[in-house]
C-alpha cells in the first residue's frame, strides 16, 4: 500500500513539473511575441515620426518660399514707388528751374 501511495505522489509531482515546464515554455513564447510586437510598434512610431518631421519640413520650406516671394514683391513695389517719387522730384525741380528762369528773364 505504501508503494502505491509513494508511486502516486511521485506521479503527481512529475505531472506538476511537466506542467510547470510547459508553462515556462509558454511564458517564454509569449515574451518573445510581446518583444516582437513592441519592436514593430517602435518601428511604426519611428516611421510615423519621420513622416511628421518630413511634413513639418515641407511646411517650413513652403512658408520660407512664400516669405521670400513676399519680400521680393515688397522690394519690387518699394523700388517702383521710389522710382516714381524720384521722377516726381525731378519733374518738380525742372518746373522750379523753369519758373526761376522765367522770373529772371521777366525782370
Amino acid at each position: 500500500m505504501r508503494k502505491i501511495v509513494l508511486a502516486a505522489a511521485v506521479a503527481t509531482s512529475a505531472l506538476g513539473l511537466a506542467a510547470c515546464g510547459e508553462t515556462a515554455d509558454s511564458v517564454a513564447e509569449t515574451g518573445d511575441a510581446m518583444a516582437a510586437d513592441a519592436e514593430s510598434i517602435a518601428e511604426d512610431a519611428t516611421a510615423t515620426a519621420g513622416e511628421a518631421v518630413d511634413g513639418a519640413a515641407e511646411t517650413v520650406e513652403g512658408a520660407a518660399d512664400a516669405t521670400v516671394e513676399g519680400a521680393e514683391g515688397a522690394a519690387d513695389a518699394t523700388a517702383d514707388a521710389a522710382g516714381d517719387a524720384a521722377e516726381g522730384v525731378a519733374n518738380a525741380a525742372e518746373a522750379a528751374a523753369a519758373e526761376a528762369e522765367a522770373m529772371v528773364d521777366g525782370e
